[in-house]
């Protein structure tokens, strides 16, 4: 005759076998949860970096009286007031290709688009493929400008990196000087 024992030792390995499968089921369910936040934050990254440069860009005014707001369609926005204009904005030639003369015949080019040129030397290396525009900080509208009258595409558009503002010799941008346009 059996006894009821072996019917509930039966029983317990597939209690184990359930709970194991189970807590493995969610471990695998907090993997899959955390890759797709990381892949959908990836994603998403490039437009909310993106969002929130444009807000700190704009200027906002919430406490200014009403008859500004009234007279705001016809006033220049703000940072076109401060925007240098083109005779005032001096631009560092800088040349990074190597060949001889191409600062002078790239200062001919900045002179005649209307901008100060406030010196023109030898990069620190040679090698860059592309021209690159540094700017000086609170000048991004001004490189930006300069970009589009030279037709270079803003994402040749940088921070001043690795100069001093005494190497600028008063300049606002500088021009690093590559093999291509």
């Amino acid at each position: 005759m059996d006894s009821p024992a072996p019917q509930i030792e039966l029983v317990r390995p597939w209690r184990r076998a359930t709970l194991v499968a189970s807590g493995v089921a969610v471990i695998e369910l907090i993997a899959l949860v955390i890759l797709g936040v990381v892949l959908l934050g990836r994603s998403l990254a490039p437009h909310v970096h993106a969002a929130a440069a444009q807000a700190a860009r704009e200027t906002r005014h919430a406490s200014a009286p009403a008859k500004h707001k009234a007279n705001s369609k016809s006033a220049a926005p703000a940072h076109a007031a401060r925007m240098l204009p083109r005779s005032k904005t001096g631009v560092l030639v800088l040349n990074g290709n190597g060949i001889n003369g191409a600062a002078a015949e790239a200062s001919a080019i900045v002179r005649a688009r209307g901008y100060r040129v406030a010196g023109t030397k030898n990069a620190p290396r040679t090698g860059y493929p592309t021209w690159r525009l540094m700017t000086a900080p609170g000048y991004a509208a001004e490189a930006i400008r300069f970009a589009r009258d030279l037709n270079l595409p803003r994402t040749r558009v940088g921070p001043l990196d690795g100069m001093t503002p005494r190497q600028l010799h008063g300049a606002k941008l500088v021009l690093i000087l590559g093999t291509s346009r």
